[in-house]
């Protein structure tokens, strides 16, 4: 399949063949499964303290003639700490066992639990080139929401040098992305969401596909930024569903191609895995 690359003033320079990586077949599934290990591997670990509600000195004994025994007394087998002692005469309070007060939980989240869930080399890059594969399918973007939808791939040469928000704005906008940008409207949360560290939400926009960092793109609400080694299925199928307006470097595209990257015969290259 042919491609237009566009230069920093968005004028058409020239056309080049797209690598094997975009020729897969769509596979829903796959794209799905490998998905959701992404999103798991990236699972915040969380559980209780290990000596959450464990902090009293708490015992009863439940033997006859022992010191400090519940045996003949017509209570409950539970922990107690010791609040009053008067002799052999004790006055307790419920301690250490769930459903006492300030005791611990049966059976809390444990911190220690691992969420990862492993996925296949072969499969991860069949998903990975089948996702790819997806970015350039209209009907599966114009499902996801996106309008601009007549220059794709877009591939611009240079992309990477861009140094001004500004200027690289103005480029998108020249290439037909206005839409798509306005189209991202960042929304104050409704809950207690706001009180979490995530009060705004907005539409997921195109993701761009670089050889090194660019902080003049990464500016831009909706954007993602993703070196072109570090491609994952999450990035280029958003909640699982595939079809994502994807912005590449010329540079990306060639390595891509040199590296054979995503294939099965693909190396490893020194700043990532693949």
């Amino acid at each position: 399949m042919k491609a237009t690359i566009f230069n920093l003033n968005g004028e058409k320079e020239k056309q080049i063949d797209l690598p094997k990586q975009f020729s897969e077949e769509i596979r829903e599934d796959l794209i799905k499964k490998v998905a959701l290990a992404v999103q798991a591997s990236k699972r915040q670990k969380y559980g209780a303290a290990p000596k959450a509600g464990k902090i009293h000195a708490a015992k009863l004994s439940r033997r006859r003639r022992d010191y400090k025994a519940s045996y003949g007394r017509g209570i409950s087998r539970a922990a107690r700490k010791t609040m009053l002692r008067r002799g052999s005469q004790f006055i307790w309070s419920g301690a250490f066992s769930p459903g006492t007060v300030g005791g611990r939980r049966a059976h809390p989240p444990k911190a220690e639990k691992d969420f990862t869930l492993k996925i296949n080399k072969k499969e991860n890059r069949k998903a990975i080139r089948s996702a790819l594969s997806a970015t350039l399918d209209k009907k599966l973007l114009k499902g996801k929401g996106f309008v601009c939808l007549d220059n794709i791939p877009l591939i611009i040469d240079k992309l990477e040098t861009l140094d001004k928000t500004k200027r690289a704005l103005q480029l998108f906008e020249k290439l037909g992305l206005k839409q798509d940008i306005e189209s991202i409207n960042k929304k104050v949360r409704a809950g207690k969401g706001k009180i979490r560290g995530r009060k705004y939400k907005f539409k997921r926009g195109p993701l761009v596909v670089l050889t090194k960092e660019n902080k003049a793109i990464s500016n831009l609400l909706g954007f993602d930024i993703c070196l072109v080694n570090r491609l994952n299925v999450d990035l280029l199928a958003p909640g699982t569903k595939p079809g994502r307006l994807v912005i590449w470097s010329l540079d990306a595209i060639s390595k891509l191609e040199k590296d054979k990257l995503f294939m099965l015969e693909g190396r490893k290259v020194k700043d990532g895995s693949v």
